[in-house]
């Protein structure tokens, strides 16, 4: 295994876990929504503070959403979404020495994202937008390529797999080999299997349990169920009491492989993979 991965002029360190803070520019994201806005303007103090928070919490890795993926979320108007990133960056690069990530589909935006200082792209749809692909590669920055059956306004209608861990790994196989034929390395590439997106809370937890299955692809491994409606259907808990379910499930994800674990509770993920590392550096 390389030692370092390479996202944009930032090197991660392979073989401790990475935590990725979530700071979402939206009106209606799940858990956040409205937070980091004025009216629909970003509130530039409160973005500040709560990035140099996460850093400060130990966030190797901030990614910028500016368009909801909640199930249900209404699309986002491409120049809207590309503004709010655009102005996101331009605060935080030059203040802000850890990896940014930009969560997004749209070529315009993974252009904009290249163009303010982005680090890695994090596409929910995995470049399969028109122009998308080409935009990435293009780019130079990392790419996390996510499995999400449906689009999130039906994402949840009603899920279906014959064998969820094949047919998601099969996907993100072949999402690799389209990358690489177009010209993006692998050496670029992460992927994320996509809990909670289009999958029911039997799915997510069969992934979970067979996350090794998606690593033995051999590329980095985000993963994101922070706050997820499954922690609530596992523990009966409201969307801002799934702390401790939120960090358990951070830590079995790290044991089967998950190497970045996306959060919105960064100290205590933080806390939970210090100890997974701990471990392995001792034991």
């Amino acid at each position: 295994m390389t030692s370092f991965f390479a996202a944009g002029s930032r090197r991660l360190d392979r073989a401790r876990p990475q935590v990725m803070g979530i700071l979402n520019l939206t009106p209606d994201s799940f858990s956040d929504g409205g937070e980091l806005l004025a009216g629909r303007k970003i509130d530039a103090d409160e973005l500040l503070e709560r990035a140099e928070a996460m850093v400060m919490a130990g966030a190797t890795l901030l990614d910028l959403g500016a368009e909801s993926t909640r199930p249900g979320a209404q699309p986002v108007a491409e120049t809207e979404e590309a503004d709010r990133i655009g102005a996101a960056l331009a605060l935080l690069r030059p203040r802000i020495d850890v990896a940014l990530s930009v969560d997004s589909s749209s070529a315009a935006v993974f252009q904009v994202a290249a163009a303010q200082g982005a680090d890695m792209l994090n596409d929910v749809r995995a470049l399969q937008r028109e122009g998308a692909l080409e935009a990435a590669r293009d780019s130079g920055l990392a790419v996390c390529l996510m499995h999400m059956q449906g689009q999130p306004r039906n994402m949840q209608d009603n899920p279906r797999y014959s064998d969820v861990v094949a047919e998601v790994r099969d996907f993100l196989a072949a999402r690799v080999e389209a990358c690489v034929a177009a010209g993006l390395p692998r050496e670029r590439l992460l992927l994320d299997p996509g809990f909670g997106f289009g999958k029911r809370l039997e799915h997510n937890l069969a992934l979970l349990a067979n996350l090794d299955g998606i690593a033995q692809l051999g590329l980095p491994v985000l993963v994101g169920m922070s706050r997820k409606r499954m922690l609530g259907e596992i523990t009966g808990r409201a969307l801002r009491e799934r702390l401790a379910a939120g960090v358990a499930a951070a830590v079995l994800a790290v044991e089967r492989g998950a190497w970045i674990v996306r959060t919105h509770d960064v100290a205590a993920a933080a806390d939970g993979l210090a100890v997974v590392a701990a471990m392995r550096e001792g034991g």
